[in-house]
């Protein structure tokens, strides 16, 4: 059974995080789903772009907990997103948190409701922000990702689109990406793939970069006893022990 939703309407691919249960928490499952369908659709030459959705009030809820992904796994996710010879547009109606935030940073757009929230929340369970700052850091303010990274405090939806994670939030995000994809079915298919490499690009080079260090520091985290004590004491719904 698959964790993603697939439909299609003139050419645009739409891909659902359809794990609402756990409010489609990043699992090895999902990851690999998802990284399948984007494999697919690299494939198809009848997709003319990509709309990354998903089901039930949250986009994303970051790592899940008890099926974490691989660090390489997440990574050739994100790369698949940014590499994927189509344009890739995210629709946010929900919340998004932590590595939900490094599938935004990895589409070309990036459209969000007005009601949906959003928050790095991995240093308030003790790990870092470390795979999703490959696409994250080349497209995001470094003044505000400094307060965010460190603090975990939730923001809102324009504070995301000033800030370049989101492109433009609205109170109706269909009417926001009505315009969006019209122009890319206008748009030739080999032109949209030659102008996204242009513009992929340096995102690309902090792949090739800095992948290695930042899954080898992810693992390390997250096997770490500070990691240890968040995630539990995020899972028993009450403060780590180190909040003071």
């Amino acid at each position: 059974m698959t964790l993603i939703g697939r439909t299609r309407a003139r050419g645009v691919e739409t891909l659902s995080l359809d794990s609402p249960g756990n409010r489609n928490a990043l699992s090895a499952a999902l990851v690999g789903d998802l990284t399948d369908a984007l494999a697919d659709c690299a494939k198809d030459t009848g997709v003319r772009a990509v709309v990354l959705t998903h089901t039930g009030n949250t986009f994303s809820a970051g790592a899940d907990l008890r099926d974490p992904p691989h660090p390489d796994a997440l990574v050739g996710l994100l790369r698949a997103i940014v590499e994927l010879p189509r344009p890739v547009v995210a629709r946010v109606t929900g919340h998004v948190r932590a590595g939900g935030l490094g599938l935004l940073a990895a589409c070309d757009i990036a459209a969000a409701a007005h009601s949906a929230t959003f928050a790095f929340t991995e240093v308030r369970i003790g790990v870092a922000p470390a795979v999703i700052s490959l696409p994250l850091l080349p497209r995001t303010d470094p003044r505000a990702l400094a307060r965010y990274y460190l603090t975990g405090e939730r923001f809102d939806a324009p504070e995301a689109a000033r800030i370049g994670l989101l492109t433009a939030a609205g109170d109706d995000v269909d009417a926001v990406l009505e315009p969006v994809l019209d122009g890319l079915r206008r748009s030739a298919p080999e032109a949209l793939a030659e102008t996204k490499r242009l513009l992929t690009a340096r995102v690309l080079e902090s792949f090739d970069r800095d992948a290695a260090d930042l899954t080898a520091l992810s693992a390390r985290l997250f096997s770490a006893p500070q990691a240890r004590e968040g995630m539990t004491a995020f899972l028993e719904r009450r403060d780590a022990s180190w909040v003071v």
